[in-house]
């Protein structure tokens, strides 16, 4: 024993001290994984909230308005019309919803959204966004993971990957799942060849939101035995080999589930919340997916409290299709709006109330926009080629509108951003520099942006 110290009692006092911690490179992926790690630059958040409108909602509808379609609502289209995907292409279709200035800085906003309307002022309304997939399940994976085709890692991985997570009783990578799974499954939030610690956990907004999170020992001392041996048996087959990526997430993962026995109940109790706050996120509200949304949003709310870096929320069932209205535009559209209008208005006005949103990123998006010209009678078709999405938050130029479609708001033509930029950029927020965060695979350092993407400093404050 008096061997093994020789370096002095301080040192086997200063490795307790450290034995919670991971202070290896980002290729450790070891049980300590998941500790926070030092950024390229100083970052100007600390986490992201990614609300994910799956679908594909309408730009001209929600944050690009184009009076030349109601102008010329009903008659036949005077662009040439890209192949689109059902090929029932109609004449121009003009915005059922009105939009209105709002704000010191005048963006107009649709009707679909009277509450998020009151922070246009924080926004960086991006209108020229452009994807290469105009197929749900391709352009999911491309604006998840930056490539078109499944098994890539999502950004939540490689943002957990990168800097680890501030929480140490939670996964850094949370999806809260409001019911609906987008197209390309959950392959959407995956860790491709990252390691599994990184990949996304899935949580659902109810009482209970990890199935079999509850304790199955009778005491605590016990659970904790059983575990300490499943660690030493692991801990035994890794010694006569070289390190195991693998392995050692899955040892990370036994450990994080214990520390979530404990946390998770309380997290999803919402114990100490007003009645003023659950009113204001709607959760009394008679609109069931309103509720459920609801919820979503203030547990993003406690998680991020907690630290977790990064959390992305889905779109609960409204009774139609998601955001994709190939039909009964007006309807569906009404219906998602209302699921998500005021709980998100409630979670910004939240994180400003409690000092969290110079320190968060917001972006809202889905995966590609919809057609100038109906489908059908009364839906509009996927669109790629020129969309919107929103960013508020730390380091976002607030009151800013960046890039623009034509008139008809069919194409993206000044400022065109790509979702590699969207990476770049969210990277670059959080103190990453998107070139040089890379992991080994296949003989390649492979990154998120891949060989692409740049940094949209126009919206940068």
């Amino acid at each position: 024993m008096l061997r093994n110290t020789a370096c002095g009692f301080g040192s086997v006092a200063l490795a307790g001290l450290m034995a919670d911690k991971s202070y290896a490179g980002i290729a450790d992926a070891g049980a300590n994984s998941l500790a926070s790690r030092p950024t390229h630059f100083p970052a100007k958040v600390k986490r992201v909230v990614f609300l994910y409108m799956d679908g594909g909602p309408s730009h001209v509808d929600t944050w690009d308005p184009k009076p030349l379609l109601t102008k010329e609502h009903g008659q036949p289209f005077k662009m040439k019309m890209e192949p689109t995907q059902f090929d029932n292409n109609g004449a121009t279709m003009g915005s059922p919803w009105k939009f209105k200035n709002y704000g010191e800085s005048g963006i107009p906003v649709s009707d679909l959204f009277p509450h998020i309307a009151r922070h246009v002022d924080d926004f960086a309304v991006i209108r020229s966004m452009v994807s290469e997939f105009s197929e749900h399940t391709n352009a999911n994976y491309f604006l998840h993971t930056g490539n078109g085709f499944q098994g890539r890692p999502s950004m939540g991985a490689w943002v957990s990957y990168g800097m680890g997570t501030e929480c140490e009783d939670l996964p850094g990578f949370v999806v809260l799942n409001g019911g609906l799974i987008p197209p390309g499954g959950l392959d959407c939030f995956n860790s491709g060849f990252l390691p599994a610690t990184y990949q996304g956990s899935i949580f659902k907004p109810e009482a209970m939101p990890v199935a079999n999170i509850q304790p199955l020992e009778k005491t605590n001392r016990l659970q904790r035995t059983k575990l300490d041996l499943l660690n030493a048996l692991d801990a035994e087959g890794l010694a006569n080999r070289e390190s195991d990526d693998q392995v050692n997430a899955a040892i990370a993962n036994y450990e994080l589930a214990y520390q979530m026995q404990s946390v998770v109940p309380d997290l999803a109790s919402l114990n100490g919340e007003t009645e003023a706050t659950r009113e204001m996120y709607g959760l009394n509200s008679k609109y069931n997916p309103t509720a459920i949304f609801g919820r979503e949003c203030l547990l993003a709310r406690r998680m991020i409290e907690k630290g977790v870096r990064f959390i992305e929320l889905t779109c609960p069932q409204v009774g139609g299709d998601r955001w994709d209205q190939h039909g009964e535009l007006k309807k569906g559209h009404e219906n998602n709006a209302l699921a998500v209008d005021q709980p998100i208005g409630a979670f910004l006005t939240d994180l400003k109330q409690r000092g969290l949103f110079d320190d968060t990123l917001v972006v809202w998006s889905g995966e590609f926009g919809r057609t100038p010209f109906m489908q059908g009678s009364n839906g509009r078709d996927h669109n790629p080629f020129g969309f919107s999405l929103w960013m508020a938050g730390g380091g976002i130029k607030g009151g800013t509108i960046h890039g623009a479609t034509d008139e008809y708001g069919y194409k993206a033509i000044e400022n065109r951003v790509e979702i590699y930029d969207l990476h770049a950029t969210m990277l670059h927020l959080l103190g990453m520099d998107h070139k040089r965060l890379t992991y080994r695979w296949s003989g390649r350092d492979m990154r998120l942006t891949d060989v692409h993407g740049k940094v949209v400093k126009e919206v940068l404050a």
